[in-house]
């Protein structure tokens, strides 16, 4: 677990695993969330961009603007959950604000936004 300013990240594979195991998932074009209560009280989040969204440049773009789209709704979410948001085919050729409304509708649909 990295906190990055004031975000804590997962980065720990059984993390992962247990999230993608337990967790209820909430599928959109754009992105993938997955969400889960956890114990620490605290938000923790972890992005995932596997091969099949292309080479690196494209995975290292996704996972930016899931970021930045994170960094604005992050103030509304409540804390005791962790959260892993999984980048699809069309991620890369998205603006934030793309990845904000979808990420927005999921995480009200998970009951995770104040």
């Amino acid at each position: 677990m990295i906190v990055v300013g004031e975000i804590v990240t997962l980065k720990e594979n059984k993390d992962f695993r247990r999230i993608y195991a337990k967790g209820r998932s909430y599928p959109s074009a754009v992105l993938i969330s997955y969400v889960i209560k956890n114990r620490c009280g605290c938000v923790r989040i972890g992005i995932t961009t596997g091969k099949k969204i292309g080479k690196a440049v494209l995975r290292n773009r996704s996972r930016r603007i899931i970021r930045e789209a994170y960094r604005e709704i992050a103030d509304s979410v409540k804390p005791g959950h962790d959260l892993v948001f999984v980048a699809r085919g069309k991620t890369p050729y998205v603006k934030s604000y793309d990845i904000l409304r979808a990420m927005k509708k999921e995480l009200k649909d998970a009951g995770v936004l104040k």
